[in-house]
């Protein structure tokens, strides 16, 4: 017991030790810039090192007025400051101007202003990570949530200081040469597609494939198809259709409303071109059965990861494509679909303003990640009262911020499945309205076919408005 008590105490101790600091670099840091305040502060600024970075409170205090007085575009020098710490009460916080005289004292020169910069930084990030460790124990002990969410929680407090790191900042050389090298190897493939293919020529073809950092969003009424489309597209990029040097690529799948088996009934299905209430009926031939093993065969070699956990929150559904970025180099993420998703912090402001800090953390995790994610979206029941059920933005459902943040919007319906169409007779017949292509240009009327027994998109010839596809009858293979 006496041992236990020892380290016990011997645990406080420790606990209770001083954060890391030093103040010999937070005096150097204002030194300099009582010295040459605009370049300092504006590396302090760069280097996203703020009045927090400060242990000391009177450093804390000096940093934050020569902040206010750079925003200000106020002159910043010893005099300067002083007049400024007096008029605001101030000035014996920070131990008056005889503290203020030795700063400047000991900071011969400002040349080494980048190096002190760093290490008051490189101190405040320690500070930040044993804050968030203590904060993620008192949660471990406090908090009502399941382990998951609990973890996702913690796992996206740790990464914001991971981020928060990283310098942007590129000079605009370094972005031309990047930018020649894209012009270079488009030039070269003689293809515009320069994202990653959806693997259909008609969607590629205005998009330029889906790229890195954005949000893709796939919305429709219900029953139109667009879990199908998702899907497909989803297939093809681990299977490295529509690329031309045929490069399959890791693909995590969230599917919400789907479960992992049904998902795969629906790929094996759609590749062996077998329709499912054969199956579920029990009418299975030989031949369908060899269709199947065989696409089953082709579907085992596709890198797909496929979580269908239920009633995610979407701070855990970042941890986990985060996990899945790191230990399967996901290329893209699909999620179907957006309404299902929560966000406990704005679970209780309304269901529209939950929707729209989901479809926001969505966005940031394409950018975290810095690959596309294709998210799946219910539409209002709004197109139902036009003639031909054309979709528009202002239809996404429960939020505008979807609009907002999404990079794409691609609206599908079927006239088949619209009694006052034009077009009601065309059985295959699907539509898609890239209503918005932030980095492109739009297209109202991007025709694919829909084989609804396979549940199977295809490119339709374009201008071939009446012609039903060529489809391989099962068995005849």
């Amino acid at each position: 017991m006496a041992s236990e008590a020892t380290s016990s105490a011997g645990g406080a101790t420790k606990i209770d030790r001083l954060p890391p600091y030093s103040d010999e670099a937070e005096r150097g840091v204002l030194g300099s810039a009582l010295i040459d305040g605009g370049r300092v502060i504006d590396l302090c600024i760069q280097r996203q090192v703020g009045e927090d970075a400060f242990y000391i409170p009177a450093h804390r205090l000096l940093f934050g007025t020569l902040l206010e007085m750079n925003r200000n575009n106020a002159a910043i020098d010893l005099l300067m400051v002083t007049n400024r710490l007096r008029d605001t009460g101030q000035l014996d916080r920070v131990g008056g101007s005889v503290a203020l005289d030795r700063l400047v004292d000991a900071t011969p020169t400002s040349a080494h202003a980048e190096y002190y910069i760093g290490i008051v930084r490189q101190k405040y990030l320690l500070r930040s990570i044993i804050g968030r460790a203590r904060a993620a124990e008192s949660l471990c002990f406090n908090s009502d949530k399941s382990p998951d969410e609990v973890l996702g929680e913690i796992e996206q407090s740790f990464f914001d200081i991971c981020s928060s790191q990283r310098d942007d900042l590129r000079s605009w050389d370094v972005v031309l040469k990047d930018v020649v090298a894209l012009i270079d190897k488009i030039s070269t493939t003689g293809k515009g597609v320069y994202g990653i293919p959806t693997g259909y020529n008609n969607i590629d073809s205005v998009l330029g494939g889906m790229r890195a950092n954005q949000l893709i969003v796939l919305a429709a009424r219900p029953s139109m198809g667009k879990t199908s489309l998702a899907m497909n597209i989803a297939e093809n990029v681990a299977e490295g259709f529509g690329d031309p040097e045929h490069v399959r690529r890791p693909v995590g799948i969230f599917s919400i409303e789907m479960s992992c088996e049904d998902l795969a009934m629906r790929m094996i299905c759609g590749r062996a071109r077998v329709r499912s209430d054969r199956i579920w009926s029990g009418f299975i031939t030989t031949d369908h059965h060899n269709m199947l093993i065989q696409a089953v065969e082709h579907l085992a070699r596709a890198p797909l990861f496929i979580d269908d956990s239920a009633g995610l929150d979407v701070t855990e559904l970042r941890a986990r494509a985060r996990r899945m970025k790191a230990k399967h180099d996901i290329q893209i993420v699909v999620i179907d679909y957006l309404q299902m998703l929560s966000y406990g912090p704005k679970s209780r402001e309304g269901r529209q303003v939950e929707v729209a800090a989901v479809s926001g953390q969505l966005k940031a995790m394409a950018k975290e990640l810095k690959i596309p994610v294709l998210v799946l979206s219910q539409l209002s029941r709004a197109p139902e009262g036009r003639d031909e059920a054309e979709p528009q933005l202002s239809d996404l459902r429960d939020s505008g911020a979807i609009e907002q943040d999404a990079d794409v919007v691609m609206l599908l319906r079927r006239p088949c499945r619209i009694p006052k169409s034009k077009q009601r007779e065309d059985q295959t017949l699907a539509i898609i309205n890239i209503a918005k292509n932030r980095n492109g240009r739009t297209d109202s009327n991007v025709c694919m076919n829909f084989l609804e027994e396979y549940t199977l998109f295809q490119d339709r010839a374009k201008g071939d408005m009446d012609s039903s596809p060529a489809v391989v009858e099962e068995g005849d293979e």
